[in-house]
């Protein structure tokens, strides 16, 4: 088989193949790993196998063998994300590792994991797979390196199902919070850097608090969107009329929502950042914010009394007297505000790159059916992305997207709920 050479950087992409894919047992194997690389790095439009063939190589017989790669091929993928995380790691600082989820719309029943759920962002009921990945949040750029797929218990406890998926033994259903961790874990466990503060929006899950102390307990620093309804205890001084409670009477009897607090905090913080839309300029907002404890967070943890940071946006003017954007818990309670909102910002640069890997990627146009054909095009789709990303142009253009959520082509929304609204 003969492919068409890039217009440049042909021998890089060759070495970034050979690296991440080298592990590969067979030479087809890699040769077609660079095929399905090339293809998304140059085919314009829709990224079906098709067309990424038919841009790469004249063979009228390589759409099928690279649909044979991608769906039918048994090869490992994990070591494919260990090897661009280490590849991403040498190359940049890792400011944070941040946690974005996606709805990837369906049509049919077959793929694995399609259900029927709600969509916030349509609102309404939408029949989809949905997933979580793991972003590394360097300067200007957010490079996925890891994902989840959601499967549904009816997909777990269905033989036929799972075998027509080829879903492995090893594989059962999980919830979402038990994929987030697993993904914060299986980082932690990869990188040779530093551990980086993880950054999640967990304001549509209903164990967040079981989750958050989790994520302390493991010794993360965190930074985190959370449900306005999470019960919450005050930490310190509030307002005249209500003292701070004991420590000790930091239960759920004592609580109040996440929301309220973040709109009455005993701390304010002047903080300026441009609107979106028509008055592009600098206008003035306020962070109101407040030590809190969470109950629920520390039940395995006899006797613990964790603090942690609980912040929102307070924007002036009518119709906004109070947080009007996402309520956000940190452990960090030391960090200056300046330092977290940056965070904030830079957890922004996730949902955007979902954007771009929905508009230039393919990251909603796979069309295979199988468990490991998911995982096989999401692994170098991301691949090709953090190759376009810090070897060309693409870093700076992405870099001057700023943080903004992007739609996706077939007005799919891939924001990944990140919360960035102190952008």
């Amino acid at each position: 088989m003969r492919t068409r050479a890039l217009a440049a950087g042909g021998t890089a992409l060759d070495e970034f193949t050979e690296r991440l894919f080298g592990h590969l047992p067979r030479a087809d194997q890699r040769r077609w790993a660079r095929v399905y690389l090339q293809g998304l790095l140059t085919t314009p439009g829709k990224k079906s196998v098709r067309r990424l063939a038919a841009s790469v190589t004249a063979s009228p017989t390589a759409s099928q063998s690279l649909q044979q790669f991608i769906n039918a091929s048994p090869w490992e993928w994990d070591p494919a994300r260990a090897e661009l995380l280490r590849w991403v790691e040498e190359r940049h600082p890792v400011h944070a590792w941040a946690v974005g989820q996606v709805c990837f719309p369906k049509r049919g029943e077959h793929s694995v994991g399609v259900h029927r759920r709600f969509d916030p962002a349509a609102g309404r009921i939408v029949n989809c797979q949905f997933g979580f990945g793991l972003f590394l949040s360097l300067d200007g750029l957010s490079v996925p390196v890891d994902w989840r797929l959601v499967l549904p218990d009816s997909w777990s406890v269905d033989p036929a199902l799972r075998r027509r998926a080829r879903i492995s033994p090893a594989v059962a259903h999980q919830t979402p919070e038990s994929l987030v961790l697993e993904l914060v874990d299986s980082i932690a466990a990869r990188t040779s850097s530093v551990r980086a503060p993880v950054v999640a929006d967990l304001s549509r899950l209903g164990a967040a608090a079981a989750l958050i102390g989790m994520l302390g307990r493991r010794g993360h620093d965190f930074l985190v969107s959370v449900p306005p309804a999470l019960a919450v205890c005050a930490a310190g001084p509030g307002r005249r009329s209500e003292p701070a409670r004991p420590a000790a009477y930091a239960t759920a009897a004592y609580a109040t929502s996440a929301g309220d607090l973040a709109r009455r905090g005993n701390t304010s913080h002047p903080y300026a950042a441009p609107f979106t839309g028509s008055a592009a300029r600098p206008q003035p907002l306020r962070i109101q914010s407040a030590l809190v404890r969470v109950p629920g967070a520390d039940l395995a943890v006899p006797g613990a009394q964790q603090t942690y940071r609980l912040f929102g946006e307070r924007r002036p003017g009518p119709g906004a007297p109070g947080a009007s954007g996402a309520v956000w818990l940190t452990n960090m309670s030391r960090h200056r505000m300046d330092d977290l909102l940056r965070l904030v910002r830079q957890s922004g640069r996730a949902a955007a790159t979902l954007g771009a890997l929905a508009d230039d990627f393919g990251l909603l146009d796979f069309e295979g059916r199988s468990f490991p054909g998911w995982h096989h095009h999401m692994t170098l789709m991301s691949a090709a992305y953090a190759y376009r990303g810090l070897f060309s142009s693409g870093y700076r253009q992405v870099a001057c997207n700023n943080g903004l959520p992007r739609r996706g082509r077939r007005g799919a929304e891939v924001r990944g709920r990140s919360g960035g609204d102190l952008e």
